[in-house]
């Protein structure tokens, strides 16, 4: 059965599942959440991406998803135990360029600068049924790795 981890925004998870597409996979969550894209959310969100995820799990050695608090929160309320990953608030400036170099556009970005503390203190306060790791620095495969997973 594959590992959940739950990742921060930028942290990796499309660039390690492209690289290793046999063992991972990036489930994302705006896939589920809306019904029409940016325009109407889905009523069935998260229960539909929770479904999603567990599909996953037989497929996969690494299934990442969202670090929303309602996705974490959801895990939790199906007896889904996972791994979060999330940078130290201190990388700010750092994940903001690296949204933009990625080609994020400026709402994006501004949503991100916008809240990227209360997001990322979100991650580190959440008392919930997983593991957390605060990275410094580096991204989802030194977790990974740390974790020895």
């Amino acid at each position: 059965m594959g590992k959940i981890i739950s990742a921060f925004l930028g942290m990796g998870k499309s660039c390690y599942s492209a690289l290793n597409p046999d063992i991972a996979c990036d489930s994302d969550s705006s896939e589920f959440h809306w019904a029409v894209k940016g325009k109407e959310r889905n009523p069935d969100f998260p229960n539909n991406y929770i479904k999603h995820i567990k599909k996953q799990l037989d497929k996969y050695k690494y299934v990442f998803v969202s670090s929303h608090l309602k996705v974490r929160e959801a895990l939790v309320e199906n007896g889904l135990y996972y791994h979060l990953v999330f940078p130290a608030s201190s990388r700010k400036r750092e994940f903001l360029t690296n949204y933009r170099n990625r080609g994020n556009d400026d709402s994006f970005i501004e949503l991100l600068d916008k809240n990227y503390y209360t997001w990322v203190n979100s991650c580190f306060y959440f008392d919930g049924h997983s593991c957390f790791l605060e990275m410094e620095h580096g991204f989802i495969e030194d977790a990974i790795k740390q974790w020895d997973l």
